[in-house]
């Protein structure tokens, strides 16, 4: 089992930035491919991007790319998402996620969620 505790949502004005934390425990946290999701008001949860095991190669989804970074501290057990030039789109309760198989499938461990509030 891995649990994921997420933080660092909250309430930000559009063209601003929030960094969001995901700590893990249980098993080894450098054996998953960690992912970030996001699920807007009414919508379907989507992939947002994702790190892989060493936090060498990162994958994001289109309308994030060039405006939100992975990356991870192995000895902390822990994945940050940094948002930058937010825009109200971008609200959404936000989730991490640990696959043990790769960044497009798989994700057998979730965490609870933080939400993230973009005002215009």
């Amino acid at each position: 089992q891995v649990q994921l505790v997420e933080s660092g949502g909250g309430l930000v004005q559009a063209g601003g930035s929030l960094r969001l934390s995901c700590a893990a425990s249980g098993r080894t946290f450098s054996n998953y491919v960690m992912g970030w999701f996001r699920q807007a008001p009414g919508k379907e949860r989507a992939f947002v991007g994702a790190i892989a095991r060493s936090g060498g190669s990162t994958y994001y989804a289109d309308s994030v790319k060039g405006r939100f970074t992975i990356s991870r501290d192995n000895a902390k057990n822990t994945v940050y998402l940094q948002m930058n030039s937010l825009n109200p789109e971008d609200t959404a309760v936000y989730y991490c996620a640990a696959s043990g198989s790769s960044w497009y499938k798989e994700y057998a461990y979730w965490g609870q969620g933080t939400k993230v509030t973009v005002s215009s």
